[in-house]
């Protein structure tokens, strides 16, 4: 009996030994619209397998040893890859391939090492199709949880109780700037990014890496393409259109991308309530070129021209507002006329160097000039009634009593020349499973801003005095003193600052037992001086610890958990510096934020196809806040450092295949922010917005898979915001009204990847589409602030809300030759 059981032992231990030395790969294969291809031959060695009806495949391969890959199908060109798993859990890898008339561009890999940083990677196909008013990166952005905008013709956003000017946002490692005097989303024309030249979009919401900069609440890191064919693309809508081309030159040693573009938001803007002669010219040229002088080196230069000519004549006003019981309306009539104009641009010059397989360098050089003016003189007379809601009467539905009527003349001469220079160094070591990143940059910022602006209010020819100034009993007694415009700004600011900053940061993977772990640990430091209208700072110096961990247990479930967070700040900015009357306080310190997040990644089959389910959790203390308030996109700071605040809050994502081959998603998001100005007490700020729900589905007719359909869906609740100007924000907390908002888009593909001619016209596209996008198609009137009408009898304002765009239908096509 002991013999059988030692024979037994030593004919088991072989068996043993191999299938601790073996894992399982699975994964799926695709083509190039997400269809799974079927009886894909998966090989290595003498090993194979080959994919069911939904494009999956298990096979056991080696571990830790390096083997070659190979999937074969007659219709698709074969795709070889050298392929080492490290998990003994099984491990995943999907690639797309592509049909033999065409080139193989893409494979589509797991990237838990992007996951573990708490970074989303977003799908450029995604940002090409998805529907909105301002179609591209950002618009996909705010269907995410902890991202919001309630303003559909702005491209800025709001991240976890940020503002505006708290989110970073790089292109191909340099970072871009937003403008300084814009103050509605109609103004701003076009993002900086252009989708057509995107290859890369990665995004964080928080607890971000120490390579990046010194903001508070997120970074967004886009990365243009290098062409690998030569290719023109065509985008034409009623809003607009766009033009790009890309190539190789000189023996595939220079590659090039350059896109122009033109806008107009006329369509948008005469939706609106607001009567106009409305004639903007929103223009920008953008390009991408690198040469490679050898497998070491290489050159790159991204330029940029943007032109913003708006012109802006409003005409009329009749908004109704107010309960059944008591409707009001406001009726107001325009003269003059706004005359604004942006112009910016910027060169980068960047060289890349590969010192050895494991250090590269990167410096660059950037220059940033943007030129701003905004002149405008606009008198309105506005009467506002109330409604005669007696349906009996003869005059139902006409104003029957004038409540209050009264002017306002606003002026504005405000000119602004910035300019910004940038030299930077970075650099990355690779050795084994650890890296080293490190960089240096130098930055100096020299801002000219000319600001005359004043505002006269008149309620019943009886003028209102500014905030603060001596009370008076008018009309009951008559008052003597001088007209005084109710708010009266005559600046000249030329501010200069000089900033040093430099990181380093450790990254590692590694195992704990079968567990898959990655941590990074970084450092930044920021030393800044600014010197303005005669008056210089003293040097102010930030260091800045961060940190994230995550862990990939070997368990059944493919679940991933990660921590991250650190000590964040964020020096002040031109816009910082300058308060509410345009006084600059140089000695403004930087904001700082005690930033955690825990967040947890869990994907999954259902309904046979993949699916992955994001949560994040996360908590900022906040000190030294410079508090602000907001009007449209324009943003006033106190710069005061008094404040103090907190933002906590829950996001969650489920994306995934709703319908095969579609990547679509939902996502809620619950925040709460509060601050406390000078010791007063804790109340909500500006961008407390408590419940953000969005969806994004994309979806197609069974029986004509090239009819298309997009929606895109966004439930933000309402923000404190509308006050009057100079307000007691102590004194007007009310919230705007729900932002609720529906975008439609349909389309039809002629000419892709997968539907080629041989011969007629459509033989010269390589893609060509066409489809109708509505806009807002349940006509919801959304707010963004208010217009407030004082009487002076009653002593009262009233706030009128002004409402955004209206339903808007748009027809666009889309070319590729």
């Amino acid at each position: 009996m002991y013999l059988k059981k030692v024979f037994l032992i030593l004919l088991l231990l072989p068996v043993c030994s191999f299938a601790q030395k073996m894992t399982i790969l699975k994964g799926t294969v695709k083509d190039k619209n997400k269809q799974p291809i079927e009886k894909v031959s998966i090989k290595y060695n003498n090993v194979g397998t080959t994919t069911d009806k939904n494009g999956n495949y298990q096979i056991r391969i080696p571990y830790r040893e390096e083997i070659i890959l190979v999937f074969s199908h007659l219709s698709y060109r074969t795709y070889t890859k050298k392929y080492i798993a490290n998990s003994r859990n099984g491990v995943r890898y999907s690639v797309t391939l592509t049909s033999k008339t065409e080139e193989l561009k893409e494979i589509v890999i797991k990237d838990n090492i992007r996951n573990a940083q708490g970074v989303k990677k977003i799908d450029i196909a995604v940002v090409k199709n998805v529907i909105g008013p301002n179609a591209g990166v950002e618009n996909v952005l705010m269907t995410l949880p902890g991202v919001s905008n309630n303003n559909e013709l702005s491209t800025q956003y709001n991240v976890r109780g940020g503002n505006f000017d708290e989110n970073l946002v790089y292109v191909n490692g340099i970072e871009i700037y937003r403008p300084f005097l814009i103050r509605s989303g109609q103004q701003e024309g076009l993002s900086f990014i252009n989708s057509n030249m995107v290859q890369n979009i990665n995004f964080s919401a928080g607890g971000f890496q120490a390579k990046y900069g010194d903001k508070l609440s997120s970074v967004l890191d886009i990365t243009y393409k290098k062409p690998t064919e030569t290719a023109t693309t065509i985008d034409a809508s009623l809003l607009g259109a766009s033009a790009t081309f890309e190539g190789q030159f000189l023996n595939k040693k220079l590659s090039t991308i350059t896109g122009i573009r033109y806008r107009d938001n006329s369509l948008f803007v005469n939706s609106k309530q607001i009567e106009t002669n409305f004639k903007p010219k929103f223009t920008d040229v953008q390009t991408y070129l690198s040469y490679e002088f050898s497998e070491k080196f290489s050159l790159n230069f991204l330029g940029n021209f943007s032109l913003n000519d708006y012109n802006y004549q409003p005409l009329s006003r009749r908004t109704r507002f107010g309960t059944v019981a008591n409707p009001l309306e406001l009726i107001v009539f325009y003269s003059g006329q706004e005359q604004d104009k942006y112009l910016t641009m910027f060169g980068a010059l960047s060289a890349d160097y590969k010192v050895s397989d494991n250090f590269t360098l990167t410096a660059t050089a950037s220059r940033y000039n943007t030129q701003e003016e905004e002149h405008f003189d606009i008198a309105a007379a506005y009467n506002l009634g109330e409604i005669d809601a007696n349906i009996g009467s003869e005059n139902f539905g006409e104003v029957d009593f004038s409540q209050g009527i009264g002017s306002q003349l606003n002026h504005a001469r405000n000119d602004l020349d910035a300019l910004i220079t940038n030299l930077q160094i970075k650099g990355t070591i690779k050795k084994g499973d650890i890296q080293w990143n490190f960089g240096a940059k130098y930055q100096k910022e020299d801002i000219r801003d000319r600001i005359r602006e004043w505002e006269v209010i008149d309620s019943l020819g009886f003028a209102i005095r500014p905030p603060f100034h001596s009370s008076n009993n008018q009309p009951y007694q008559p008052f003597e003193g001088e007209i005084t415009p109710y708010q009266n700004i005559r600046k000249d600011n030329n501010v200069a600052i000089n900033r040093v900053s430099g990181f380093v940061q450790f990254n590692q993977r590694s195992f704990w037992n079968e567990h898959e772990v990655f941590y990074n640990l970084g450092i930044r430091s920021q030393s800044w001086s600014v010197t303005g209208n005669g008056i210089a700072s003293k040097n102010q110096t930030i260091i800045s610890p961060r940190g994230q961990f995550a862990i990939k247990p070997n368990w059944d479930k493919d679940m991933l958990f990660r921590v991250s967070g650190g000590w964040y700040s964020q020096p002040p900015s031109y816009r910082e510096l300058r308060d509410f009357n345009g006084d600059i306080n140089v000695d403004v310190k930087a904001q700082k934020s005690i930033h955690m997040v825990a967040g947890m990644d869990y994907s999954f089959q259902m309904w046979e196809r993949p699916f992955k389910l994001t949560t994040e959790l996360y908590f900022k203390d906040l000190s030294d806040v410079n508090a602000y308030s907001i009007d449209n996109v324009r943003i006033r700071y106190r710069a005061d450092n008094v404040t103090t605040a907190y933002a906590t809050g829950l996001d969650m994502r489920l994306n995934g295949e709703f319908v095969p081959g579609s990547e679509s998603w939902v996502s809620l998001g619950y925040l709460k922010t509060e601050e406390n100005i000078d010791n007063k007490g804790a109340i909500a700020r500006p961008s407390d917005q408590r419940i953000k729900f969005g969806i994004l589905f994309q979806d197609y007719v069974p029986n004509l898979p090239n009819l298309k359909a997009y929606l895109n869906l966004v439930y933000n609740t309402g923000v404190p915001g509308g006050s009057p100007s100079y307000a007691d924000v102590y004194n007007f907390q009310n919230r705007l009204r729900d932002y609720k908002r529906a975008d439609l888009g349909v389309s039809y593909i002629f000419v892709d990847a997968n539907k080629q001619y041989t011969t007629g016209w459509m033989s010269k596209f390589k893609e060509l589409s066409a489809g109708l996008e509505l806009f807002n198609m349940f006509d919801i009137q959304n707010s963004i602030t208010n217009t407030w009408v004082r009487d002076v009898y009653s002593k009262t304002q009233f706030g009128i809300p002004n409402f955004m765009t209206g339903r808007v239908l748009n027809f666009k096509v889309g070319m590729k030759f």
